[in-house]
């Protein structure tokens, strides 16, 4: 099991922490944000694949905003996917 945080950028969570086994999320949990939303899509992409989750939720947009805590988590994941392919 590989643990990883990230700090999101332009979004009201200030901190994603994952866990993964493998290439399948197994926890997210988010600091900070709309917590209700937020603890329901950790539970949603529990269990799914990386490149799945990354596939779903890329490109959300809140608001006027870029970007969301969603397509943040996708960040997240590719960085923790460069990680574990070293």
């Amino acid at each position: 099991m590989s643990v990883f945080e990230y700090v999101p950028q332009g979004v009201c969570s200030r901190k994603i922490k994952l866990e993964l086994d493998g290439r399948q999320v197994k926890n997210v949990s988010f600091e900070g944000g709309c917590n209700g939303n937020l603890q329901g899509i950790g539970r949603l992409v529990e269990g799914m694949d990386i490149d799945e989750v990354i596939r779903r939720v890329t490109g959300i947009h809140c608001g006027m905003k870029q970007t969301s805590c969603p397509d943040q988590l996708s960040l997240a994941l590719q960085a923790a996917r460069k990680e574990l392919e070293k």
